[in-house]
């Protein structure tokens, strides 16, 4: 044998348990000159079938863990399909609450609500991060350790039902759920934590505080009810014309008070119009709120033509 061979068991052994490495070399050294004896028997030079031996044998690293035992690949077919299902489940839920829940602490707590989508962004990835990494380490271990979990088998009372035509997007939902929530968290934060100051330098609120005690309360109901809307939409899958008849009557209930309060100059607080001289030059308020008006309108209107144009493609 040439130092190749002896080369080639050294990096085969070295990751090899020490109690088992001398009986291994043995049985290894023997096989390898046993197939080169065959070689050089059919007329092959000692030195190339050497090589050719060795190279056939493969990396010895990938011997070694064939001889230990020892998975090669970090999630094996063993846990593969428990890991990846538990990670989707768990990626698709709680970064998103994470983000929502940081961006809206930002906004109402925090001293710089102008950084609460990023803060929201930040966390959301941070948390998907630290949930993929401590799974995927749990089930390393197991993989190496082999670990039973004790599943039960699976059966084909396991499969689920045929899935329905989905025309509700997660991403839309949980773009819609994170719109109102930012809204619901701008009533108390405008209130306690608004951007604009009084001539004292103390907190100046951007709505009328008498709303609270009359139309406020209900918006903040209606923002709710949307929210819970948003989820049993998602569930449901497709818009239905339930559906569409709880999403008109809430997108009514939000719009109407607030064209009301727009129009009859009840909705910003009166030291906030005092505060700003433009919003008293002229006509400023009155077209101020006329903008405000055609757009709250316009949104409304094109939510309830969408739902109603998805329900009704869906029931064709």
């Amino acid at each position: 044998m040439t130092s190749l061979t002896d080369r080639y068991l050294a990096a085969t052994l070295r990751t090899v348990p020490a109690p088992r490495r001398t009986e291994l070399a043995d049985e290894l050294r023997a096989s390898i000159a046993d197939m080169i004896e065959g070689r050089t028997a059919a007329g092959q030079d000692t030195a190339v079938a050497e090589r050719e031996v060795l190279t056939e044998l493969g990396h010895p690293d990938r011997l070694a863990a064939r001889y230990a035992d020892r998975p090669l690949q970090l999630i094996g077919p063993t846990y593969y399909l428990v890991w990846s299902s538990l990670l989707r489940r768990l990626l698709t839920i709680i970064p998103a609450l994470v983000g929502v829940v940081v961006g809206v602490l930002e906004a109402t707590v925090g001293d710089q609500p102008h950084r609460a989508i990023g803060a929201g962004i930040a966390a959301a990835f941070q948390t998907a991060v630290q949930i993929a990494f401590w799974v995927t380490v749990v089930f390393a271990v197991l993989e190496r350790t082999r670990t039973p979990l004790e599943l039960p088998e699976w059966s084909v009372d396991q499969l689920p039902e045929v899935p329905l035509e989905r025309n509700v997007p997660l991403t839309d939902t949980c773009a819609s759920i994170a719109f109102l929530l930012l809204t619901l968290a701008f009533l108390p934060w405008q209130h306690h934590r608004s951007w604009v100051s009084d001539a004292n330098g103390d907190n100046l609120p951007i709505l009328d505080p008498a709303l609270w005690t009359s139309w406020l309360p209900v918006l903040a109901a209606v923002l709710v009810a949307s929210i819970g809307l948003e989820i049993v939409k998602y569930r449901a899958g497709r818009w239905t014309w339930p559906l569409v008849a709880v999403n008109t009557a809430l997108g009514l209930a939000f719009a109407l008070p607030v064209g009301y309060l727009v129009l009859t100059d009840r909705l910003l607080n009166p030291a906030l119009v005092d505060r700003f001289e433009w919003l008293r030059e002229g006509d400023n308020q009155g077209l101020t709120a006329g903008i405000v008006v055609v757009v709250v309108a316009a949104v409304t209107v094109w939510d309830i033509a969408d739902s109603v144009v998805k329900a009704r493609r869906h029931h064709r």
